[in-house]
């Protein structure tokens, strides 16, 4: 895991599972962003334990606290999820709950890891919501992969990572209009 408290990019590897590809996709665009000489962040879910968002005490836990200010303090923000029937899954959800403000006029993408091609556009509900919510600026090119898009060795294949990097690039040319 990167850890740069400044980071204008910030990637969040919220799949819980230890055999995540998601993750991996993560670990390729960490890669990729720190050859293009990118100030980032990678924080994994699995490290920084979240309450479930009660709506009331869990907003006061101290993850919590921490993880909303190293989103308030990226401009960028990539969020790897698995998909898990038709949706991000949970813990991705809960972090958003938990986080709320914090996502403010942030830009935002996503590398997202499914099962096969029928949940392509599952990522759109938690899109909008980020846009009607917190007026995020979605990255219209997300990473949508399935099973074969991973070799054996449990890597992306390389048109998935070509894929990855041009969501890097993407990211940055949007950072840098703004």
């Amino acid at each position: 895991m990167s850890t740069n408290a400044s980071a204008e990019y910030l990637v969040i590897s919220s799949s819980l599972r230890s055999a995540s590809r998601s993750r991996l996709m993560a670990e390729v665009l960490q890669e990729t962003y720190a050859a293009l000489d990118a100030s980032h962040q990678v924080i994994d879910l699995r490290e920084f334990v979240l309450p479930l968002c009660d709506g009331e005490k869990a907003y006061k836990h101290p993850h919590v606290a921490t993880l909303s200010g190293q989103i308030e303090a990226a401009r960028v923000i990539i969020v790897a999820t698995p998909i898990y029937n038709y949706d991000a899954n949970a813990a991705t959800k809960n972090m958003i709950e938990l986080t709320g403000s914090a996502w403010e006029n942030k830009t935002v993408g996503f590398l997202c890891a499914a099962g096969g091609t029928a949940s392509y556009m599952s990522v759109m509900s938690l899109a909008n919501s980020l846009m009607l919510d917190f007026r995020c600026l979605i990255i219209p090119r997300f990473v949508y992969a399935k099973g074969d898009d991973f070799t054996a060795e449990m890597r992306p294949a390389p048109a998935l990572a070509e894929r990855i990097k041009e969501l890097a690039e993407t990211s940055m040319k949007i950072r840098n209009a703004d």
